[in-house]
């Protein structure tokens, strides 16, 4: 049974408003969004879902990534994961997907702490060609100290069906979302904004726009059928901080 979900608030990054969502008036016009985790708690276990920023990259982005995709983006620290959170008592690491706002915080986490990713993911970090598409940062992954757990479509990451990992490709090739009982779903990046599982509005950039589609009309249905969704980045939604659930 889950006892509770709980959002951190990792940091900001700011970028035009055209690279977060298509068909923007003001394409050029920056708009700063929210770089959440979330920490869910049970009896027995204490799973983190996603990493946010690199620290060195949100203190020195050109220094640590160089001239790349990251350049667009202001990167801000807003407390470390250190900081939010007791490593010590860590069980289990998920990553919703390998960009560098969600995996960026890794090289934080113990060598001890296994990593769950979906396969397909994990190779797309592994290819010249789906690194450039997706724009991948390895030096965000590259680096963990052990082999990930990998995981192939829909996941009963507990055994239970308290915590589901739900395959929603699109954004990057092996997207997924987390399902926490039938309260709550954190759809990460299937949708930046809470609008966007209705007007399908995406960003600028993805690997699969029309796999995108399909993945945020599976979390609507689940939100039409009574759940909270959550999205990615949206900072009307997000800076309401803790949901809990339990």
């Amino acid at each position: 049974m889950v006892v509770k979900v709980e959002m951190l608030n990792l940091g900001w990054m700011t970028a035009a408003r055209g690279i977060w969502r298509q068909g923007e008036v003001e394409p050029e016009r920056p708009i700063r969004l929210p770089v959440p985790a979330y920490l869910i708690e049970t009896d027995s276990e204490r799973i983190l879902v996603d990493t946010g920023l690199n620290p060195s990259g949100a203190a020195d982005r050109d220094g640590h990534y160089g001239q790349g995709p990251v350049s667009f983006f202001a990167l801000e620290q807003e407390r470390s994961l250190a900081e939010q959170v007791d490593f010590g008592s860590l069980t289990k690491v998920v990553l919703t997907h390998l960009h560098f706002d969600h995996a960026g915080g890794l090289e934080t986490i113990p060598d001890s702490v296994p990593v769950i990713v979906q396969r397909a993911e994990w190779e797309a970090g592994r290819e010249r060609a789906a690194i450039e598409r997706n724009f991948l940062l390895p030096r965000d992954y590259e680096g963990l100290g052990r082999e990930p757990v990998l995981v192939d479509g829909d996941h009963d990451l507990l055994g239970d069906g308290s915590v589901l990992l739900l395959s929603t490709p699109g954004h990057t090739p092996g997207h997924q979302s987390v399902q926490i009982g039938e309260q709550l779903v954190l759809g990460i990046d299937v949708g930046l904004f809470d609008q966007s599982l209705d007007d399908l509005r995406f960003p600028s950039f993805a690997d699969d726009f029309e796999a995108q589609r399909r993945s945020a009309e599976r979390l609507r249905g689940l939100r039409d059928a009574g759940l909270t969704v959550r999205p990615g980045h949206d900072p009307d939604v997000l800076r309401a901080g803790p949901v809990a659930v339990g």
